[in-house]
């Protein structure tokens, strides 16, 4: 009998394999019919997929009693002769000498043709789908290119609080918790302890969950997201938006050429990712607002950007787009007054092209103590929650600037996903905290 423990061939090295022998290989039961005394099944592991054929009249009688009432997703080892086939999924198949099914499943709630909301709710069991896992492959790949290219470039990673009693924004939009009789909060974002790190270690990250409690039914929004924010001692918002632009092309470029197979699984076109380079457009505010009259949005100064604003901005765009200078009132307290035009702040948004939404928010940051605690003042926020933050300034504060940027928003844009819930594998939205 096959040892479920033995060492097993990924099924991509067994389609690829030369020259062609015998194999073990293990995963799951993805497809299987019976005809004639042979029974084929499809097995998949996390590589790919293969064709396996088990005839009755040459397969043991123990393997053939375990092959035959076995469901789909049930738990397989196979051993067997690979053969060239160009019938089969990557032109071979498996003929089965020996197989052990030691994990029957019951017979699988998921069929074809299921509606968004089931799937949601079966989501532990619909991250077996081959899309599913190309996505969530694509995804883990997408977090190691960038921490990779801030490794690569003098930034050292940090890993702030999840529970916070200051807000990282404007303190709204954040889910409250009782932290042993006193009232806490949940992270928006880790920028302020990032911060704090800079004056140690000059450069750093942090890729983090953060929580926003905003009651959006749109296809870019998650209650819980994963945010990539890096923070750099003696940067400036310009210094800022180039380090930006090479770590998104580099991200697009480095997932273009390392995933060509998996991407075109998912119909994403490679030259477009390649096509990505700096430096992006960079727009401020004002252009962007005429421009979305000119298109027939009817926008004010002062006016955020929607979901439709966003579209009509980029459409035209193949690269990132930035849009700079933001009106005062509607950007966080921390970010300083553009001395050029006081009504803005000196900050970005990095908009993906065809409409996919904001991927990135940067700013300067207020370094001077007068003007923080001004600005905070300003917005009546409770300074005994951000004295820790003031203190920042008062010994030996330098010039900074940071960003963050929203994991799964850079996935669904990259993917060309319809919806961000894709792009995680456990979506938290409005409506949602199960499974």
């Amino acid at each position: 009998m096959i040892d479920m423990y033995a060492e097993a061939t990924p099924i991509s090295d067994a389609l690829s394999l030369e020259p062609v022998g015998e194999v073990t290989i293990r995963g799951w039961i993805h497809r299987k019919r019976s005809s004639g005394g042979k029974i084929f099944i499809v097995v998949r592991d996390r590589s790919g997929a293969m064709q396996c054929v088990a005839d009755r009249s040459t397969i043991g009688t123990g393997s053939w009693s375990s092959l035959e009432p076995a469901y789909l997703e049930s738990a397989i080892i196979l051993r067997g002769v690979l053969v060239e086939d160009p019938r089969a999924p990557g032109g071979r198949e498996m003929k089965v000498s020996e197989a052990v099914v030691f994990n029957s499943s019951e017979q699988f709630p998921i069929t074809e043709y299921q509606s968004t909301e089931l799937l949601l709710d079966m989501r532990h069991l619909w991250l077996r789908s081959s899309r599913m896992r190309d996505i969530m492959m694509a995804r883990a790949s997408i977090f190691g290119y960038a921490r990779r290219f801030l490794d690569d470039n003098g930034f050292i990673e940090i890993s702030p609080p999840l529970i916070t009693k200051a807000g990282g924004e404007t303190g709204a939009n954040l889910f409250e918790l009782d932290y042993f009789g006193s009232k806490a909060y949940m992270t928006e974002s880790s920028q302020l302890y990032a911060e704090a790190m800079i004056y140690s270690l000059e450069k750093v990250y942090s890729l983090a969950p953060s929580y926003r409690a905003e009651k959006s039914r749109t296809v870019k929004h998650l209650a819980e997201y994963w945010h990539l924010e890096p923070e750099m001692a003696f940067y400036n918002n310009k210094m800022s938006m180039e380090l930006q632009e090479r770590l998104v092309s580099t991200i697009a470029n480095r997932l273009a050429g390392e995933h060509e197979g998996l991407l075109k699984r998912l119909n994403v076109e490679i030259d477009p990712l390649l096509a990505i380079k700096p430096p992006f457009k960079r727009m401020s505010y004002e252009e962007a607002i005429d421009l979305l009259n000119q298109k027939g949005a009817k926008k004010v100064w002062g006016d955020d950007l929607g979901v439709e604003e966003e579209r009509l901005l980029t459409e035209d765009e193949e690269n990132p787009l930035f849009v700079y200078n933001w009106p005062k009132e509607i950007k966080a307290f921390y970010m300083p007054v553009n001395p050029d035009d006081p009504r803005t702040v000196l900050c970005s948004d990095l908009q993906a092209p065809g409409g996919h939404g904001e991927i990135i928010g940067g700013s300067e940051r207020i370094w001077n103590l007068e003007e923080l605690t001004a600005r905070m003042e300003e917005l009546k926020l409770k300074r005994e929650n951000y004295a820790w933050y003031t203190d920042l300034r008062r010994f030996g504060s330098v010039p900074h600037a940071g960003f963050g940027m929203g994991m799964e928003r850079v996935i669904k844009w990259l993917l060309r996903l319809d919806h961000i819930r894709d792009a995680i594998p456990f979506p938290r939205v409005i409506n949602r905290a199960y499974p």
